[in-house]
C-alpha cells in the first residue's frame, strides 16, 4: 500500500479510502467486518463513513456497524483514520440538520457513540449551508478539536467559492480551517477541474473523489450491463446515453491490458491533487481487486486517449472558456 499526506497536514493516509456507504443497506454486517478486516491487511488505514449511511432517519446504521466492529478489539480503532460527516437530516426537528453550533455539537457527540470512540480523525461538512455564518460553523469546530473530540476537519461537495470563504474565515481566527474536500470526481465528471481542485491545491487541501466509478459506469459497465445495479432502468439510462464512449473507454481498457474500473482509479491517482478515491466495495473480490490500481501507470498517450473519450472542461478557469 501506498500512503501520502491528507493535505497539507503530518497526517499520512493510504491512497485507497474505503468508503463504507454499502454496510448495512447492501453489505451484511459480518460481510462488513471482513472487508474492513481485509482492508487492514491490505493497509488501508483510510475509511470514509456518514451519520446519515444506512438511511434509516436518525439511526446511523453504518457508523454503528463500525463501532460494534471497532469493539472487537485487536487495536482496530487505533489503526483506522476515520472520516464521517455532518449535516444531514438526523431527525424531525428544524435543528437536526445542516451546519448550526446546536446540531455540529449534537452530531458529533452522536457519532462519537455509535462509533464507539472518543475521537473523529476527520470531521466533514458533508454540503455547504447558507444559512449559516462561518463564524458560528468555526467556532463550533474549534471547540470540537479544543476537547480533542475532533483532530481535523473536511468539507465534502464544496465549490472553489465555499474554500475560499471557509479558509478566509479560519485564518482571521487563527485556526486550520478544511484540510481536505470530498467531491465528485471521475472519468465522466470533471467539472471540479474548473475551480475546486485550483481552490484544493491554493488552500492545500487533500481531495477525496466521491464515486470514482461513476457509479459502476467506468467499471465495465458495457460487460454487466445485465448485472446486478446496473439492471436498474436509471443505470440502463446512464449506459444508453454514453454508449458511444463506453464503447471506446472499454476498447481501450482491453487493448491496455486492465480492467476499466482499474484505469478509471488509475487515472484518479494519477493527479498530483488527489489524496485517495473512495472505493466502495460490496464484497472482499471487489476490494482485493482495486488494489491493481496502485500499479498501473498511464503514459501520455493513454492519458491523451482518455482525455479524447472522457473530455473534461477544458482545465482550470477561466483560461477554461476564456484567454
Amino acid at each position: 500500500m501506498e500512503y501520502t499526506n491528507l493535505g497539507r497536514t503530518g497526517l499520512k493516509v493510504s491512497r485507497l479510502c474505503l468508503g463504507t456507504m454499502n454496510f448495512g443497506p447492501f453489505t451484511s454486517e459480518p460481510d462488513s467486518y471482513a472487508i474492513m478486516d481485509k482492508a487492514l491487511e491490505l493497509g488501508i488505514n483510510f475509511f470514509d463513513t456518514a451519520n446519515v449511511y444506512g438511511w434509516k432517519l436518525g439511526e446511523g446504521v453504518t457508523e454503528s456497524i463500525i463501532g460494534r466492529w471497532w469493539a472487537q478489539g485487536g487495536n482496530r480503532r487505533d489503526k483506522v483514520i476515520i472520516a464521517t460527516k455532518v449535516f444531514g437530516r438526523m431527525g424531525e426537528g428544524p435543528n437536526d440538520r445542516r451546519l448550526s453550533a446546536l446540531h455540529i455539537r449534537r452530531a458529533c457527540e452522536d457519532s462519537l457513540r455509535r462509533l464507539q470512540t472518543d475521537y473523529i480523525d476527520l470531521y466533514q461538512m458533508h454540503h455547504v449551508d447558507r444559512e449559516t455564518p462561518w463564524e458560528e460553523i468555526w467556532q463550533a469546530m474549534e471547540l470540537l478539536v479544543q476537547q480533542g473530540k475532533v483532530l481535523y476537519i473536511g468539507s465534502s461537495n464544496f465549490a472553489g467559492l465555499h474554500i475560499a470563504q471557509a479558509q478566509h474565515a479560519a485564518e482571521k481566527r487563527n485556526f486550520l480551517g478544511l484540510v481536505s474536500e470530498q467531491s465528485l470526481y471521475n472519468l465522466n465528471a470533471r467539472m471540479i477541474e474548473l475551480e475546486v481542485i485550483p481552490a484544493c491545491q491554493a488552500y492545500g487541501l487533500g481531495l477525496i473523489p466521491w464515486s470514482p466509478l461513476a457509479g459502476g459506469l467506468l467499471g465495465g459497465a458495457l460487460q454487466k450491463q445485465n448485472q446486478g445495479r446496473r439492471a436498474s432502468d436509471r443505470n440502463q439510462e446512464a449506459i444508453e446515453k454514453n454508449r458511444a464512449r463506453l464503447e471506446a473507454y472499454e476498447a481501450f481498457c482491453a487493448e491496455f491490458g486492465d480492467h476499466p474500473a482499474d484505469i478509471a482509479l488509475a487515472w484518479l491517482l494519477h493527479n498530483p491533487a488527489v489524496t485517495a478515491p473512495i472505493i466502495g466495495p460490496r464484497t472482499l473480490e471487489q476490494l482485493t481487486g482495486s488494489l491493481r490500481a496502485l500499479e498501473i501507470k498511464l503514459d501520455e498517450a493513454a492519458l491523451k486517449k482518455l482525455d479524447e473519450i472522457w473530455p473534461g472542461p477544458g482545465g482550470a478557469a477561466p483560461e477554461a472558456y476564456a484567454w
